[in-house]
């Protein structure tokens, strides 16, 4: 099964915090959910933009979207 990086962006001096804070969110989502793939975390690529990101399995990533509404996604590979 093919695994998907749900992912959001966010941008300006606080970025960081904004995805660090989102980011547990996200893994309270995938408690209360059940979600199968347990894979979150928070990228920098540089210092006024920062994402926060989720891995699901390809089946259930209709349900994520749908719950979360993420900005973008993009095929993960571990």
């Amino acid at each position: 099964m093919r695994k998907l990086k749900l992912i959001w962006d966010f941008r300006g001096p606080d970025a960081l915090k904004i995805a660090q804070h989102h980011e547990i969110h996200l893994k309270d989502y995938i408690k209360s959910k059940k979600v199968s793939t347990k894979i979150t975390g928070v990228d920098q690529p540089n210092s006024m933009h920062c994402l926060a990101f989720m891995v699901v399995k390809e089946d259930e990533m209709k349900a994520v979207r749908d719950d979360l509404k993420p900005h973008r996604g993009q095929v993960y590979s571990e």
